[in-house]
Parts: C-alpha cells; structure tokens; sequence
C-alpha cells in the first residue's frame, strides 16, 4: 500500500490500510487514519492529523510552518478530519500561538485545486471550495459553505454557513450565515436559496430567512437596529438563530 519510493519517518503513526504513492514524504509527527489514500509527490509534516477515508491528490503540502514572521518554531498542529477530498497542489498550514494553535479542517469537504489554508484557519463540515479560493490567517468557516473559484479572503474574516460566493469575490469582512455574496469589494446579493432548497429547508424557513436578509439589507434600518428585528423573528423561526449568533459576534463587519 505504501509505494517504495515514498518516505515515511518511522514514528509516523499510519493506519495499516493507508495508501501511500510514490516520492511522497512522512514525516515524523504525522497520524493517518484508516482508508486514507495519499497521491504521488504529497509532502505531509509537522504535528499533522488526517483521519479516515480523506483522498489527498498530487502535489499537495501539508503541515508546514505558518508563512508568519511571528512563527518561532512552536509545536502547532494541522487536524484534518474525515472523508475529506483534497485536490492537487493544496496548501495547509500548521497553526501559531498567537491563535488556538491549530489549523482545523471538519468532514465530509469538497477541497479542489490550488485552494490555500493559511494558519490558524477554523473550517466545517460539507463545505466545497472551488479551485484557487485563498484563506488568510485565522479565517473560519462554516458548515455548508460554499467558496467559488478565486475567492479571497482577508485575515480573521468569519465565513457563515450555507453562504455561496461568486467566482472572483474579494471579502474583507464577514458573510452572514445564508447570504450570496460576491464582487470586489463584495457586496450581498440574496440568499442561497437553491442550496437551502437541496439541504431539506422548508418553504417556510427560506421565506423566514428571505425576510431576515431584507431585514438586515433593506430596510433601511442600522445595524443595531436590524439585529433586533430579527432576534424578534427568531422567536417564531428557529432557523434564524444562527444568523442572530453571527451577528452578535461580528468583530470586522459584515459585507454591505
């Protein structure tokens, strides 16, 4: 399973069933779960777990140091979790210290080409990003979201969940949960409702949603304003509740 070309540390810890191609390299603090394939010429170092059934493409680089100037060497780590795609020539990079020291990455994502995770970044479960979508420092993301081709993203922006994005998009500040965003500078245009439709939202909760997002967009109202609007929606439409917690933890703003 492992190609005789690939080097692998002998402390690395690999699930017997790991497939491993050829001129690809271990290193020593690597985990690997089970039913794992790593293409050919894949470099994986640093404290790095990968769990079960992830497929990793040619080329890729994972687990190397933060491109920080503030990164002194310290033991941070890169988590990748289950059934995860990764396609060729992705990039993942371990956390710092200055965050939470990990760089994390959930289950179940549609990771394609070229796509950059610098440190520190927080991404969910179900999510697709399109090739060459570029994640700055500390950047997370939610579940379900969607990032089109050549979207960028500037450090510590917070990403919600079931938001799609435009080829190109250039986001400086934060999307909330179920907004279509894109532009440079990005700027929200709807709700994504199609990819609501196909996660099983009810007609009903995408009319709620709909009217929370002309709540936030508009009406006219402040922002202050519009979150209390929709806190009073919320109490007939649960779905609204993770807009309502996004909301009130924005540290950037949000795209206007």
């Amino acid at each position: 399973m492992i190609h005789q070309t690939a080097i692998i540390h002998p402390n690395a810890q690999l699930a017997d069933d790991v497939e491993v191609g050829a001129y690809s390299i271990v290193g020593e603090h690597v985990e690997i779960g089970a039913g794992t394939v790593i293409g050919p010429h894949v470099v994986i170092n640093g404290h790095t777990r990968i769990g079960r059934h992830n497929r990793i493409f040619q080329f890729c680089s994972l687990g190397e140091i933060p491109q920080d100037k503030k990164y002194a060497g310290e033991p941070t780590r890169l988590e990748i979790g289950d059934h995860n795609t990764i396609r060729e020539f992705c990039t993942f990079n371990l956390g710092t210290a200055q965050d939470a020291g990990v760089t994390r990455v959930g289950d179940h994502n549609w990771i394609m080409a070229y796509v950059h995770l610098a440190h520190d970044c927080q991404v969910g479960n179900h999510t697709i990003f399109a090739n060459n979508a570029q994640l700055a420092g500390h950047v997370h993301v939610g579940d379900y979201a969607i990032l089109g081709g050549f979207t960028v993203v500037h450090q510590f922006v917070k990403i919600g969940a079931h938001i799609i994005t435009g080829m190109g998009t250039i986001l400086l500040q934060d999307v909330p949960p179920y907004v279509l965003a894109s532009g440079n500078p990005s700027a929200p245009h709807g709700i994504n409702a199609e990819g609501l439709k196909r996660r099983g939202f009810s007609s009903p909760a995408i009319m709620a949603i709909r009217r929370a997002y002309k709540t936030l967009y508009k009406s006219g109202l402040s922002f202050d304003e519009a979150k209390a609007a929709i806190q009073i929606q919320l109490a007939e439409h649960v779905e609204l509740q993770p807009l309502v917690d996004f909301l009130a933890n924005t540290q950037r703003g949000i795209v206007r």
